[in-house]
């Protein structure tokens, strides 16, 4: 019988042991309400209403789309800053993150749109018309896309992994 799925490892890994446990409290939280998952829901708003206010310039070709877009990237690549500082944290700090490969694709994928971000902001400093079409529009297009993964990673870390889900953590009681 001929194998017909190809040897990839997997992107989502299951633990049953992960599972029964009550989670991993996140290392950056208030009264142990974890800060991450909070923060992130700015920066993503934010470097995907981008590439809204971009398309919104394009059909148009009103500047203040362009300025929209120009200052949503400020806003994006500041609050993702601060999310990137706790998230890192969590990373730096919890085993859980790093022994899953959702931990490593969600903290290269975010790096790689905060990067991306930031030359698009860059290309767009003193020509927020003329760096849209069609550069700007296009990055903003992988930033969203980006966003959109690295988010389902982040989810399977909560979800799956219990990781900054209030708990004592695994193998120890309350």
């Amino acid at each position: 019988m001929t194998k017909t799925t190809p040897d990839i490892p997997l992107l989502i890994e299951s633990d049953e042991a992960e599972l029964r446990d009550s989670g991993v409290p996140s290392t950056v939280h208030i009264a142990k309400h974890p800060l991450h998952p909070l923060i992130v829901t700015f920066p993503i708003a934010f470097l995907t209403g981008t590439l809204v206010t971009d398309a919104a310039y394009w059909f148009t070709s009103d500047p203040f789309w362009a300025r929209a877009s120009f200052w949503l990237l400020v806003g994006g690549l500041v609050t993702g800053l601060v999310a990137a500082a706790t998230g890192m944290s969590d990373f730096l700090r919890i085993g859980r993150v790093r022994e899953h490969s959702a931990g490593w694709a969600h903290m290269v994928g975010n790096i790689a749109a905060l990067t991306l971000s930031a030359i698009n902001l860059w290309l767009r400093w003193g020509n927020e018309t003329g760096a849209i079409l069609p550069t700007g529009m296009i990055i903003s297009l992988f930033v969203s896309a980006i966003l959109g993964i690295t988010g389902w990673y982040g989810a399977e870390l909560i979800y799956r992994h219990k990781v900054a889900v209030i708990g004592v953590g695994p193998n120890r009681r309350p």
